[in-house]
C-alpha cells in the first residue's frame, strides 16, 4: 500500500556522532564484529555480499526478493543475502554500521540521505565501476542527485524517481467544465488557482494541500515557476537567495487557503494517507500527492469511484515547463567493501531495462534509466502511467540535496517558517527573512 516515505530522524551537523554512538562503535569493536558478514571468498567459498533493501510494500519487497532469487540462481560464485532495511531508521542505522565496519555490500538509500556519507567517506566512488550500459542509460541529469565534491564523485545509482502530481475526482471536473490540463498542455499556477476555486462549492474544497513536511512540496515543485532558493557562489559555496520565481509556490498555496477559501486549512498538518478518505467522499476534488499514491487509491477507493491523474502546474506564466525537484532512490556501494566489483554487478543486474520495469511496477513509481521508461507497461493511460512517464523529463534533483547543512536548516527553519506562513501567522517578507537570514547563519557553519 502506498504512502509516505516514513520521515527518518536525521542526526547530522558539524560535530557529527555522539557517545552513544561512539560507545556502541566501541562495543562492536570489542566484539570482533568488523569483519561484516560478507566473509573472505576462497576457491571452495562464494563471494558473499549483503544487500540492505529499503522496499517496505507488498510488491516491491516481492520484486526485489525474486531479484535476489534470480541472481543467486545463475551466480553461485556471488551470492547475496537480502537484509531488510527502513526508511524510518536507515540514515542513523547507517552511520553506526559505517563506524563500526558493518555496512551492507549494497546500499538502497534516497538521494537527499548521501550527502553526509559521501563526503565522510564511506560510500565508494562508482565511476570506475559502473557499466557504460548504465552510466548512459541513466540521463545525466538524474546523476547529478548522486554526485558530490569537487572531483565530481558520483555515490550513488539513482533508479527510482516519484513527481508530484494532481489526483482529481473525474466526476467533479466533468462537472465544472474546466479545462482538463494535459503534460503538453498543462495548467499554469494561475489557471491551477483558478480552477481550485470552480471546483470549490458548499462543503467542498477545490484543493487539499497535505503538508505536514512543507519544505520538499515548496522547494520541488518551485522549479516549474523558476524558484531555485539554493545557489552556488563563484567560490562553490551554497548560498540560499530569494527570486521572484521562488514566491509563485508558497504565494498560491497562501492564497488558496486564506483568500479563495479554496484550499482546506485543516489539512496543512497531513500526511498524504490522511487526505484519502475525504478525497473518496468528495470533500476535496483534488489532492497533489506523490506518484506512488496511486497504489493506495486503487487498493482503498470505494467501487465506482472514478480519478484520473492530472501533470501539476507549470510555472507562473506556463513558460518554464513541467519541472519539478525529486529526490531518486538509489543503489551505493560501501567503501570499505572487499567486494566492490562484485557488488557493481549485481547493481548492474538488478537495473537492467527490464529488471528496472519490475522495480518500478513494484512500488508504482518511474524509473530513471531511458529503456525502462520507454517500456509499454509504464506507457498505458490505466492509473495514470502515461502521465508520469511524460513527466521525466522534466525532473530535476531536488534543489537543495547535495547542500551541507540542509537538512539542519530544513528542520530547524524551513519547517516552522513555511507552517506559520501557510498557517497565516506571518506574511511572505517574513517568510523569506527567516529562510534566507537564517538559513545562510545554518549553512555558514558547514562552509567554513
Amino acid at each position: 500500500m502506498a504512502q509516505e516515505r516514513p520521515a527518518r530522524r536525521i542526526v547530522r551537523g558539524p560535530a557529527r556522532g555522539s557517545a552513544l554512538l561512539t560507545a556502541l562503535v566501541l562495543l562492536l569493536a570489542l566484539c570482533g564484529c568488523s569483519g561484516g558478514a560478507s566473509g573472505p571468498a576462497g576457491p571452495d567459498r562464494p563471494v558473499r555480499l549483503r544487500f540492505q533493501s529499503l522496499a517496505w510494500q507488498k510488491e516491491s519487497v516481492d520484486a526485489n526478493k525474486a531479484l535476489v532469487a534470480e541472481w543467486n540462481a545463475t551466480h553461485p560464485g556471488i551470492q547475496v543475502q537480502y537484509v531488510q532495511g527502513s526508511w524510518s531508521s536507515v540514515h542513523d542505522q547507517l552511520l553506526t554500521s559505517f563506524e563500526g565496519g558493518e555496512a551492507p555490500d549494497v546500499i538502497h538509500d534516497a538521494s537527499d540521505d548521501l550527502a553526509d556519507f559521501a563526503y565522510g567517506g564511506f560510500l565508494a566512488d562508482l565511476r570506475p565501476l559502473l557499466s557504460e550500459r548504465l552510466k548512459t542509460d541513466i540521463p545525466a541529469r538524474s546523476w547529478e542527485a548522486t554526485t558530490f565534491g569537487a572531483d565530481g564523485g558520483v555515490y550513488g545509482v539513482p533508479f527510482l524517481q516519484e513527481p508530484r502530481v494532481l489526483m482529481a475526482n473525474t466526476a467533479l471536473l466533468r462537472a465544472s467544465g474546466i479545462r482538463i490540463p494535459t503534460p503538453e498542455a498543462p495548467w499554469s499556477w494561475a489557471e491551477f488557482r483558478t480552477a481550485a476555486q470552480r471546483l470549490t462549492a458548499d462543503g467542498r474544497y477545490g484543493v487539499a494541500w497535505p503538508l505536514k513536511d512543507p519544505v520538499s512540496a515548496t522547494l520541488n515543485l518551485g522549479l516549474s515557476a523558476g524558484g531555485r532558493l539554493f545557489h552556488r557562489a563563484a567560490d562553490g559555496r551554497a548560498v540560499i537567495r530569494w527570486d521572484e520565481g521562488d514566491s509563485v509556490v508558497p504565494a498560491t498555496v497562501r492564497a488558496q487557503i486564506h483568500t479563495d477559501h479554496s484550499a482546506a486549512r485543516t489539512t496543512l498538518g497531513m500526511g498524504g494517507s490522511d487526505t484519502l478518505p475525504g478525497f473518496f467522499g468528495g470533500k476535496y476534488a483534488m489532492v497533489p500527492l506523490g506518484f506512488s499514491y496511486r497504489q493506495q487509491i486503487v487498493q482503498q477507493a470505494p467501487a465506482g469511484f472514478e480519478w484520473q491523474v492530472l501533470p501539476p502546474p507549470a510555472g507562473a506564466d506556463g513558460h518554464h515547463g513541467l519541472l519539478q525537484g525529486v529526490s531518486p532512490q538509489t543503489l551505493s556501494i560501501a567503501r570499505d567493501s572487499p567486494y566492490k566489483k562484485e557488488a557493481a554487478a549485481f547493481i548492474d543486474f538488478l537495473l537492467s531495462p527490464a529488471n528496472m520495469v519490475r522495480l518500478a511496477r513494484g512500488d508504482w513509481m518511474l524509473p530513471t534509466g531511458t529503456r525502462a521508461l520507454a517500456d509499454p507497461a509504464l506507457r498505458t493511460p490505466e492509473y495514470g502511467w502515461a502521465t508520469g512517464a511524460a513527466l521525466a523529463p522534466g525532473l530535476r534533483p531536488a534543489p537543495a540535496q547535495a547542500v551541507r547543512g540542509y537538512p539542519e536548516w530544513k528542520d530547524k527553519v524551513a519547517t516552522p517558517a513555511l507552517q506559520e506562513f501557510y498557517s497565516g501567522a506571518i506574511d511572505l517578507d517574513e517568510l523569506e527573512k527567516r529562510l534566507v537570514r537564517d538559513g545562510n547563519r545554518v549553512l555558514a557553519r558547514y562552509q567554513r
